[in-house]
């Protein structure tokens, strides 16, 4: 690391680590910096776009419908920025039947690592823990379970020293500064100051957590998971309904500079700034999609009462968009019936237009492209899913 990248405006203290490397060790929460009135419009248009998404989630008949494509896509814009790929369609399928990798190449390593990250981020938006250390400390602990880096001390703070970049562009605290280091965001986590607004606070958070790096592995998915229950928490949200993972992905580059810009010169005002205005990005999506959601159900009910109009076939529609992926064998033992009665009921909503069979997969599986379009694919169909 490059002492000299480091301003009298840093954030923190660079200090030697021997063998003439540096590391960083930020200062403590809240910074010296106060939140510029240019950016109030900004933050009032976000709260704005929050304010509306939580009003659309409150009418929808299953909150499932969105937050499952939401918490999916989550999961995979955030293991994408650590190098790990995942579709859509190979998380869901995993889902059906998760296994463990027999090999590290093998390509289930990948799919249990997104899959790691949506029951992380279940168990962190469930659990009723206060945000603390330990909680932080169980979230990477699941994160970590059963797939590569699984030795490298799920759920404790690291011992070694970390670098980060092939050049070790930035160095964080040296192992003996992490604990002093978590201790006072521990107690940041809950700051009633007032002197931030929730989601600028859960941003600032987010900085201070991906400086310190806590641990060997998983940093930057913590970091993402933890921002995402914060705002959650943070600002009254009733759900989850606000990721950033995609726009970080999106933006990957922007991020890393905006995070190691706050700790070289303090560019408080530029790092939020860039948060917020993925916040807005992210929120304005989100919306977009709830809408679309509401409309396809509207039009598979409809189908669906052309087709005949059973309870259970309505019962089945509502499936589709709690999981698009729906297997004869299972629907069977999930309504009661027998397995021929759920493949006719499966055929009428193919008739329909509803579902299509995914060629190659055993046992026979069915999903919904529509659903899959909507929920999945980038706002305009440019990102395949299948």
């Amino acid at each position: 690391m490059d002492p000299s990248k480091f301003t009298e405006n840093a954030t923190g203290q660079v200090v030697t680590i021997g063998g003439g490397e540096y590391a960083f060790i930020p200062n403590p929460l809240p910074p010296r910096w106060e939140f510029p009135v240019r950016l109030w419009p900004l933050l009032a248009e976000v709260k704005q776009q929050l304010g509306e998404l939580e009003g659309l989630g409150s009418v929808l008949p299953n909150p499932t419908v969105l937050l499952r494509p939401l918490s999916d896509r989550e999961a995979i814009g955030s293991s994408a920025l650590e190098g790990t790929y995942a579709t859509p369609r190979e998380l869901l399928l995993f889902e059906l039947e998760p296994k463990e990798a027999t090999t590290t190449h093998d390509k289930k390593n990948e799919h249990r690592e997104v899959w790691n990250y949506k029951q992380a981020l279940t168990h962190g938006t469930t659990s009723g823990l206060p945000l603390s250390n330990r909680f932080v400390r169980e979230l990477h602990a699941i994160l970590l379970d059963g797939v590569r880096g699984r030795d490298r001390t799920p759920g404790e703070f690291r011992t070694i020293q970390v670098a980060i970049g092939a050049t070790r562009r930035f160095v964080p605290p040296p192992p003996q500064a992490v604990v002093p280091c978590m201790s006072p965001l521990e107690a940041y986590f809950h700051d009633e100051s007032g002197m931030y607004d929730p989601i600028v606070h859960s941003f600032l958070v987010h900085y201070q957590f991906e400086t310190i790096h806590p641990f060997i592995d998983g940093n930057g998915r913590v970091g993402r998971l933890l921002l995402a229950i914060m705002l959650q928490q943070r600002c009254g949200l009733s759900k989850p309904w606000l990721y950033m993972s995609e726009f970080f992905e999106q933006n990957r580059d922007e991020y890393t500079e905006r995070l190691f810009a706050v700790s070289a010169v303090g560019a408080w005002t530029e790092w939020v700034e860039f948060c917020l205005t993925g916040a807005l990005a992210q929120a304005r999506a989100t919306i977009t999609r709830c809408r679309h959601l509401l409309e396809l159900q509207e039009t598979f009910r409809q189908r669906a009462a052309d087709a005949g109009g059973s309870v259970r076939l309505m019962q089945i529609v509502d499936m589709v968009f709690d999981s698009p992926f729906i297997q004869v064998a299972s629907l069977a033992r999930n309504l009661g019936v027998t397995y021929p009665t759920a493949k006719s009921d499966i055929d009428r909503l193919v008739q329909a237009g509803i579902l299509s069979e995914l060629p190659n997969i055993n046992p026979r599986t069915f999903y919904s492209k529509d659903v899959f379009r909507v929920a999945y694919d980038a706002l305009g169909g440019a990102e395949s899913t299948t």
